[in-house]
Protein backbone atom coordinates (compact mmCIF):
# COMPACT_ATOMS: atom_id res chain seq x y z
CA UNK A 1 0.00 0.00 0.00
CA UNK A 2 1.49 3.20 -1.05
CA UNK A 3 0.43 7.07 -0.18
CA UNK A 4 -0.77 8.68 -3.31
CA UNK A 5 -0.62 12.72 -3.60
CA UNK A 6 -2.96 13.63 -6.30
CA UNK A 7 -2.83 17.23 -7.20
CA UNK A 8 -5.95 18.94 -9.21
CA UNK A 9 -9.17 17.77 -8.21
CA UNK A 10 -10.95 17.99 -11.75
CA UNK A 11 -12.02 15.03 -14.32
CA UNK A 12 -8.34 13.51 -14.35
CA UNK A 13 -7.50 14.08 -10.64
CA UNK A 14 -10.83 12.39 -9.46
CA UNK A 15 -10.97 9.63 -11.26
CA UNK A 16 -7.50 8.62 -11.18
CA UNK A 17 -8.22 8.67 -7.16
CA UNK A 18 -10.80 6.54 -7.46
CA UNK A 19 -8.46 3.91 -9.54
CA UNK A 20 -5.51 4.31 -6.64
CA UNK A 21 -7.72 3.55 -4.04
CA UNK A 22 -9.63 0.59 -5.89
CA UNK A 23 -5.73 -0.73 -5.95
CA UNK A 24 -5.34 -0.40 -2.30
CA UNK A 25 -3.72 2.57 -1.98
CA UNK A 26 -4.14 5.94 0.75
CA UNK A 27 -4.98 8.57 -1.69
CA UNK A 28 -4.71 12.40 -1.02
CA UNK A 29 -5.75 14.81 -3.27
CA UNK A 30 -5.17 18.62 -3.20
CA UNK A 31 -7.42 20.98 -5.04
CA UNK A 32 -6.71 24.82 -5.02
CA UNK A 33 -10.42 25.73 -5.56
CA UNK A 34 -13.45 25.58 -3.10
CA UNK A 35 -15.09 22.12 -4.64
CA UNK A 36 -14.26 19.61 -6.69
CA UNK A 37 -14.66 19.29 -10.51
CA UNK A 38 -15.16 23.38 -11.30
CA UNK A 39 -14.33 22.96 -15.05
CA UNK A 40 -16.32 19.39 -15.27
CA UNK A 41 -19.27 21.28 -13.60
CA UNK A 42 -19.58 23.60 -16.67
CA UNK A 43 -18.43 20.94 -19.62
CA UNK A 44 -21.08 20.54 -22.66
CA UNK A 45 -23.05 23.40 -21.60
CA UNK A 46 -23.42 22.23 -17.77
CA UNK A 47 -24.90 18.81 -19.24
CA UNK A 48 -21.42 17.06 -19.24
CA UNK A 49 -20.54 15.02 -22.40
CA UNK A 50 -18.88 12.10 -20.56
CA UNK A 51 -17.53 10.04 -23.34
CA UNK A 52 -18.66 9.26 -26.73
CA UNK A 53 -19.93 6.01 -27.90
CA UNK A 54 -18.52 5.55 -31.21
CA UNK A 55 -16.38 2.48 -31.86
CA UNK A 56 -12.10 2.11 -30.80
CA UNK A 57 -10.85 3.23 -34.67
CA UNK A 58 -12.87 6.58 -34.74
CA UNK A 59 -12.05 6.79 -30.90
CA UNK A 60 -8.62 7.29 -32.17
CA UNK A 61 -9.32 8.95 -35.41
CA UNK A 62 -10.61 12.15 -33.11
CA UNK A 63 -7.70 12.61 -31.19
CA UNK A 64 -5.54 15.42 -32.79
CA UNK A 65 -2.54 15.31 -31.10
CA UNK A 66 -0.37 11.85 -30.05
CA UNK A 67 -3.13 8.86 -30.34
CA UNK A 68 -0.48 6.60 -30.60
CA UNK A 69 0.67 7.07 -27.27
CA UNK A 70 -3.25 6.52 -26.30
CA UNK A 71 -2.91 2.98 -27.50
CA UNK A 72 -2.47 1.51 -24.09
CA UNK A 73 -4.43 3.73 -22.13
CA UNK A 74 -7.68 3.51 -24.22
CA UNK A 75 -7.92 -0.21 -24.87
CA UNK A 76 -6.91 -0.24 -20.94
CA UNK A 77 -10.02 1.73 -19.91
CA UNK A 78 -12.40 1.82 -23.14
CA UNK A 79 -15.38 4.28 -23.60
CA UNK A 80 -17.63 1.39 -22.99
CA UNK A 81 -15.62 0.47 -19.59
CA UNK A 82 -16.28 4.76 -18.94
CA UNK A 83 -19.78 4.07 -19.43
CA UNK A 84 -20.26 0.94 -17.55
CA UNK A 85 -18.44 2.13 -14.70
CA UNK A 86 -20.76 5.37 -14.33
CA UNK A 87 -23.84 3.65 -14.50
CA UNK A 88 -22.24 1.44 -11.41
CA UNK A 89 -21.99 4.14 -9.72
CA UNK A 90 -25.73 4.91 -9.67
CA UNK A 91 -25.38 7.59 -12.91
CA UNK A 92 -28.05 6.70 -15.98
CA UNK A 93 -26.08 7.62 -19.20
CA UNK A 94 -27.85 7.73 -22.58
CA UNK A 95 -26.63 8.63 -25.80
CA UNK A 96 -27.21 11.26 -28.14
CA UNK A 97 -26.53 12.64 -31.57
CA UNK A 98 -23.00 12.14 -32.92
CA UNK A 99 -22.48 9.13 -30.18
CA UNK A 100 -22.19 11.76 -27.53
CA UNK A 101 -22.93 10.58 -23.97
CA UNK A 102 -24.47 12.46 -21.48
CA UNK A 103 -26.19 11.88 -18.00
CA UNK A 104 -29.75 10.86 -18.64
CA UNK A 105 -30.43 13.99 -15.93
CA UNK A 106 -28.94 16.19 -18.02
CA UNK A 107 -26.76 18.01 -15.16
CA UNK A 108 -22.81 17.88 -14.83
CA UNK A 109 -23.49 18.12 -11.29
CA UNK A 110 -24.80 14.68 -10.77
CA UNK A 111 -21.16 13.28 -13.07
CA UNK A 112 -19.61 15.13 -9.73
CA UNK A 113 -21.66 13.58 -7.68
CA UNK A 114 -20.83 10.38 -8.35
CA UNK A 115 -17.16 10.34 -8.96
CA UNK A 116 -17.46 12.17 -5.20
CA UNK A 117 -19.92 9.68 -2.88
CA UNK A 118 -17.74 6.86 -4.59
CA UNK A 119 -13.87 8.89 -3.10
CA UNK A 120 -15.75 9.11 -0.05
CA UNK A 121 -17.14 5.50 -0.16
CA UNK A 122 -12.94 4.73 -0.72
CA UNK A 123 -11.74 6.79 1.94
CA UNK A 124 -9.88 9.48 -0.38
CA UNK A 125 -8.89 12.56 1.48
CA UNK A 126 -9.67 15.59 -0.36
CA UNK A 127 -8.21 18.74 0.76
CA UNK A 128 -9.95 21.51 -0.91
CA UNK A 129 -8.75 25.31 -1.15
CA UNK A 130 -5.19 23.84 -1.38
CA UNK A 131 -2.67 25.14 -3.23
CA UNK A 132 0.23 22.81 -4.05
CA UNK A 133 3.35 24.83 -4.45
CA UNK A 134 6.12 22.60 -5.50
CA UNK A 135 7.03 19.00 -6.62
CA UNK A 136 9.96 17.72 -4.68
CA UNK A 137 12.15 15.12 -5.97
CA UNK A 138 15.01 13.20 -4.75
CA UNK A 139 17.87 11.86 -6.65
CA UNK A 140 14.86 10.98 -9.43
CA UNK A 141 12.56 9.72 -7.12
CA UNK A 142 9.52 11.55 -6.08
CA UNK A 143 9.65 12.57 -2.20
CA UNK A 144 6.92 14.98 -1.22
CA UNK A 145 4.47 18.20 -2.02
CA UNK A 146 5.46 21.41 -0.45
CA UNK A 147 1.79 23.34 0.11
CA UNK A 148 1.04 27.14 -0.19
CA UNK A 149 1.03 27.74 3.67
CA UNK A 150 4.66 25.89 3.61
CA UNK A 151 3.75 22.13 5.01
CA UNK A 152 5.84 19.22 3.84
CA UNK A 153 3.33 16.22 2.52
CA UNK A 154 5.44 13.11 1.96
CA UNK A 155 4.05 10.22 0.02
CA UNK A 156 5.17 7.52 -2.74
CA UNK A 157 3.53 8.78 -5.96
CA UNK A 158 2.15 11.36 -7.25
CA UNK A 159 -0.17 12.09 -9.80
CA UNK A 160 -0.22 15.19 -11.53
CA UNK A 161 -4.06 16.14 -12.94
CA UNK A 162 -3.75 19.77 -12.99
CA UNK A 163 -5.12 20.49 -16.45
CA UNK A 164 -4.23 22.76 -19.06
CA UNK A 165 -4.77 26.80 -19.12
CA UNK A 166 -8.20 26.71 -20.85
CA UNK A 167 -10.95 28.58 -18.29
CA UNK A 168 -8.29 29.77 -16.16
CA UNK A 169 -11.76 30.64 -13.72
CA UNK A 170 -11.88 26.63 -13.16
CA UNK A 171 -8.30 26.82 -11.32
CA UNK A 172 -6.23 25.68 -15.19
CA UNK A 173 -3.70 28.35 -14.70
CA UNK A 174 -0.93 25.85 -15.98
CA UNK A 175 0.52 24.55 -12.68
CA UNK A 176 1.16 21.64 -13.98
CA UNK A 177 3.34 22.54 -16.52
CA UNK A 178 5.42 24.66 -13.90
CA UNK A 179 5.62 21.33 -11.95
CA UNK A 180 6.68 19.05 -15.38
CA UNK A 181 9.60 21.83 -16.22
CA UNK A 182 10.61 21.85 -12.59
CA UNK A 183 11.23 18.29 -12.84
CA UNK A 184 13.04 18.40 -15.97
CA UNK A 185 10.01 17.74 -18.48
CA UNK A 186 9.54 19.68 -21.88
CA UNK A 187 6.46 21.60 -22.64
CA UNK A 188 5.27 21.75 -26.47
CA UNK A 189 3.94 24.74 -26.86
CA UNK A 190 0.46 25.85 -25.87
CA UNK A 191 -2.34 27.49 -27.47
CA UNK A 192 -5.75 27.50 -26.93
CA UNK A 193 -8.36 25.09 -28.83
CA UNK A 194 -11.65 24.13 -29.59
CA UNK A 195 -12.02 27.51 -29.33
CA UNK A 196 -14.14 30.48 -32.14
CA UNK A 197 -12.41 32.41 -34.41
CA UNK A 198 -12.00 35.90 -34.95
CA UNK A 199 -12.97 36.97 -38.23
CA UNK A 200 -12.22 40.55 -40.26
CA UNK A 201 -15.13 41.78 -41.87
CA UNK A 202 -16.96 44.16 -40.38
CA UNK A 203 -20.31 43.07 -41.75
CA UNK A 204 -20.02 39.68 -39.46
CA UNK A 205 -21.39 41.64 -36.20
CA UNK A 206 -25.02 42.01 -38.25
CA UNK A 207 -24.91 38.15 -37.91
CA UNK A 208 -24.39 37.80 -34.42
CA UNK A 209 -26.19 34.55 -32.40
CA UNK A 210 -27.42 33.49 -36.32
CA UNK A 211 -26.60 29.48 -36.14
CA UNK A 212 -26.54 27.86 -39.44
CA UNK A 213 -27.40 24.22 -39.61
CA UNK A 214 -26.12 21.72 -42.44
CA UNK A 215 -24.24 24.15 -43.59
CA UNK A 216 -19.72 22.96 -44.99
CA UNK A 217 -17.08 25.03 -43.77
CA UNK A 218 -13.68 24.75 -45.75
CA UNK A 219 -10.83 26.60 -44.36
CA UNK A 220 -7.77 27.12 -47.17
CA UNK A 221 -4.75 29.06 -46.54
CA UNK A 222 -4.40 30.10 -49.87
CA UNK A 223 -4.86 27.19 -52.15
CA UNK A 224 -3.95 24.85 -49.83
CA UNK A 225 -7.27 23.55 -47.79
CA UNK A 226 -6.98 22.61 -43.78
CA UNK A 227 -10.07 21.81 -43.16
CA UNK A 228 -13.65 20.65 -44.58
CA UNK A 229 -16.22 19.60 -42.64
CA UNK A 230 -20.38 19.94 -42.62
CA UNK A 231 -22.32 20.78 -39.65
CA UNK A 232 -23.53 23.33 -37.44
CA UNK A 233 -21.99 26.74 -36.69
CA UNK A 234 -22.45 30.44 -35.12
CA UNK A 235 -22.31 33.83 -35.56
CA UNK A 236 -20.48 36.23 -32.90
CA UNK A 237 -19.95 39.63 -32.59
CA UNK A 238 -16.10 38.69 -32.48
CA UNK A 239 -16.18 36.08 -35.45
CA UNK A 240 -17.53 32.83 -35.82
CA UNK A 241 -18.25 29.78 -33.15
CA UNK A 242 -20.41 26.79 -32.83
CA UNK A 243 -19.72 22.88 -33.15
CA UNK A 244 -17.81 23.40 -36.81
CA UNK A 245 -15.72 25.64 -35.56
CA UNK A 246 -14.40 25.02 -32.76
CA UNK A 247 -13.16 21.37 -34.42
CA UNK A 248 -11.73 23.24 -37.13
CA UNK A 249 -9.54 25.70 -34.80
CA UNK A 250 -7.71 21.67 -33.49
CA UNK A 251 -6.60 21.86 -36.76
CA UNK A 252 -6.14 25.62 -37.94
CA UNK A 253 -5.29 26.68 -35.00
CA UNK A 254 -0.81 26.45 -35.41
CA UNK A 255 -1.74 27.98 -39.21
CA UNK A 256 -3.73 31.09 -37.58
CA UNK A 257 -0.99 31.95 -35.61
CA UNK A 258 1.38 32.81 -37.98
CA UNK A 259 -1.51 34.68 -40.81
CA UNK A 260 -4.62 34.66 -41.84
CA UNK A 261 -6.86 32.23 -43.46
CA UNK A 262 -9.68 31.79 -45.87
CA UNK A 263 -13.09 30.40 -44.27
CA UNK A 264 -15.53 29.09 -46.92
CA UNK A 265 -19.09 28.73 -45.97
CA UNK A 266 -21.20 26.51 -48.28
CA UNK A 267 -24.67 27.41 -47.50
CA UNK A 268 -26.46 25.38 -49.81
CA UNK A 269 -24.40 22.00 -50.03
CA UNK A 270 -26.87 19.67 -51.04
CA UNK A 271 -27.56 21.60 -54.14
CA UNK A 272 -24.71 22.01 -56.80
CA UNK A 273 -24.39 25.17 -58.57
CA UNK A 274 -26.23 24.20 -60.93
CA UNK A 275 -29.35 22.94 -59.26
CA UNK A 276 -28.86 26.20 -56.90
CA UNK A 277 -29.35 27.91 -60.16
CA UNK A 278 -32.87 26.53 -61.20
CA UNK A 279 -33.42 27.04 -57.85
CA UNK A 280 -33.00 30.62 -57.97
CA UNK A 281 -34.36 31.23 -61.44
CA UNK A 282 -37.78 29.76 -60.28
CA UNK A 283 -38.06 32.06 -57.34
CA UNK A 284 -37.35 34.82 -59.67
CA UNK A 285 -39.93 33.69 -61.98
CA UNK A 286 -43.00 33.02 -59.35
CA UNK A 287 -41.88 36.65 -58.03
CA UNK A 288 -40.84 38.27 -61.72
CA UNK A 289 -42.24 41.82 -60.63
CA UNK A 290 -40.76 41.74 -57.44
CA UNK A 291 -37.53 43.45 -56.13
CA UNK A 292 -33.99 41.38 -55.99
CA UNK A 293 -34.81 42.16 -51.67
CA UNK A 294 -38.02 40.41 -51.28
CA UNK A 295 -37.45 38.06 -53.91
CA UNK A 296 -34.57 35.74 -51.83
CA UNK A 297 -36.58 35.52 -48.71
CA UNK A 298 -36.65 31.59 -48.95
CA UNK A 299 -33.31 31.44 -49.19
CA UNK A 300 -32.54 32.60 -46.05
CA UNK A 301 -32.39 33.41 -42.50
CA UNK A 302 -33.97 36.92 -42.34
CA UNK A 303 -30.73 37.93 -40.22
CA UNK A 304 -28.53 36.71 -43.35
CA UNK A 305 -30.84 38.12 -46.22
CA UNK A 306 -29.15 41.99 -45.75
CA UNK A 307 -25.85 40.91 -45.35
CA UNK A 308 -26.31 38.76 -48.90
CA UNK A 309 -27.97 41.79 -50.44
CA UNK A 310 -25.19 43.84 -49.63
CA UNK A 311 -22.33 41.56 -50.89
CA UNK A 312 -24.30 40.24 -54.11
CA UNK A 313 -23.55 43.11 -56.05
CA UNK A 314 -27.03 43.29 -57.30
CA UNK A 315 -28.93 46.64 -56.60
CA UNK A 316 -31.79 45.42 -54.14
CA UNK A 317 -34.34 47.64 -55.49
CA UNK A 318 -33.56 46.01 -59.27
CA UNK A 319 -36.32 43.86 -60.35
CA UNK A 320 -35.82 39.81 -60.85
CA UNK A 321 -37.02 39.74 -64.49
CA UNK A 322 -33.87 42.07 -65.46
CA UNK A 323 -31.70 40.03 -63.26
CA UNK A 324 -28.83 39.53 -65.21
CA UNK A 325 -27.54 35.47 -65.89
CA UNK A 326 -24.05 37.15 -64.78
CA UNK A 327 -25.43 38.69 -61.77
CA UNK A 328 -27.21 35.32 -61.39
CA UNK A 329 -24.47 33.04 -61.68
CA UNK A 330 -21.79 35.81 -59.25
CA UNK A 331 -25.18 35.13 -56.77
CA UNK A 332 -25.04 31.17 -56.69
CA UNK A 333 -21.03 31.58 -56.27
CA UNK A 334 -21.55 33.92 -52.98
CA UNK A 335 -24.05 31.26 -51.52
CA UNK A 336 -21.87 28.61 -52.57
CA UNK A 337 -18.77 29.88 -51.21
CA UNK A 338 -19.51 32.67 -48.53
CA UNK A 339 -16.63 33.40 -47.56
CA UNK A 340 -14.54 35.79 -44.38
CA UNK A 341 -11.12 36.39 -43.25
CA UNK A 342 -9.79 34.48 -40.18
CA UNK A 343 -7.89 36.55 -37.92
CA UNK A 344 -6.90 34.31 -35.27
CA UNK A 345 -7.90 32.24 -32.06
CA UNK A 346 -10.08 33.97 -28.88
CA UNK A 347 -7.99 33.45 -25.33
CA UNK A 348 -8.27 30.21 -23.28
CA UNK A 349 -11.25 32.26 -21.54
CA UNK A 350 -13.45 30.73 -24.30
CA UNK A 351 -11.11 27.41 -25.02
CA UNK A 352 -12.64 23.87 -23.97
CA UNK A 353 -9.32 22.83 -23.64
CA UNK A 354 -5.09 23.42 -24.01
CA UNK A 355 -3.29 22.10 -27.11
CA UNK A 356 0.32 20.95 -25.79
CA UNK A 357 1.65 20.12 -22.56
CA UNK A 358 3.73 17.85 -21.35
CA UNK A 359 5.80 15.79 -24.08
CA UNK A 360 4.36 12.33 -24.21
CA UNK A 361 8.16 11.14 -25.55
CA UNK A 362 8.95 11.42 -21.27
CA UNK A 363 6.43 9.70 -20.17
CA UNK A 364 5.35 5.93 -20.28
CA UNK A 365 2.34 5.65 -22.02
CA UNK A 366 1.28 1.99 -20.42
CA UNK A 367 1.92 3.68 -16.83
CA UNK A 368 1.48 7.37 -17.19
CA UNK A 369 4.90 7.67 -15.03
CA UNK A 370 7.12 10.00 -15.75
CA UNK A 371 10.61 8.36 -17.82
CA UNK A 372 12.16 10.94 -15.61
CA UNK A 373 11.34 10.89 -12.20
CA UNK A 374 9.84 7.84 -10.27
CA UNK A 375 7.35 8.17 -8.51
CA UNK A 376 5.67 10.94 -10.99
CA UNK A 377 2.42 10.43 -12.95
CA UNK A 378 0.54 12.06 -15.12
CA UNK A 379 -3.31 12.31 -16.35
CA UNK A 380 -5.53 14.44 -18.71
CA UNK A 381 -5.04 17.90 -20.26
CA UNK A 382 -1.90 18.48 -18.48
CA UNK A 383 -0.49 15.76 -20.80
CA UNK A 384 0.17 17.18 -25.00
CA UNK A 385 -2.81 14.78 -26.03
CA UNK A 386 -6.02 16.58 -27.86
CA UNK A 387 -9.08 15.67 -29.22
CA UNK A 388 -11.98 16.91 -31.41
CA UNK A 389 -15.33 18.08 -29.29
CA UNK A 390 -18.07 15.14 -28.94
CA UNK A 391 -16.76 13.37 -25.42
CA UNK A 392 -13.47 12.64 -26.45
CA UNK A 393 -11.72 14.69 -24.34
CA UNK A 394 -12.63 13.56 -21.02
CA UNK A 395 -12.49 9.89 -22.75
CA UNK A 396 -8.53 10.95 -22.54
CA UNK A 397 -8.78 11.79 -18.78
CA UNK A 398 -10.41 9.46 -17.55
CA UNK A 399 -8.07 6.39 -19.66
CA UNK A 400 -4.85 8.57 -18.66
CA UNK A 401 -6.58 8.80 -14.87
CA UNK A 402 -7.59 4.84 -14.76
CA UNK A 403 -4.03 4.28 -16.40
CA UNK A 404 -1.67 6.15 -13.72
CA UNK A 405 -3.77 5.01 -10.59
CA UNK A 406 -4.21 1.45 -11.38
CA UNK A 407 -0.06 1.23 -12.05
CA UNK A 408 1.16 2.41 -8.90
CA UNK A 409 3.38 -0.25 -6.91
Amino acid sequence: MSKVLIVGGGAAGMFASLAAAESGHEVLVFEKNEKLGKKLFITGKGRCNLTNACDMEQLFRAVISNSKFLYSSFYGFTNQDAIAYFESLGLRTKIERGERVFPVSDHSSDVIRALSERMHFLGVQVFLNTTVKEIVEKEGVFHSVVLEDGRNVHGDACIIATGGLSYPSTGSTGDGFRFAEALGHQITECMPSLVPMETKEPWVKELQGLSLKNVNVTICDGKKKLYDEFGEMLFTHYGVSGPLILSASSYVGKKLKEKELQLSIDLKPALSAEQLDRRILKEFEENQNRQFKNAIGSLFPSKLIPVMLGLSGIPSEKKVNVISKEERSYFVNLIKHFSMTLTGLRDYNEAIITRGGVRTKEVDPGTMESKLVKGVYFAGEVLDLDALTGGFNLQIAWSTAYAAGNNID
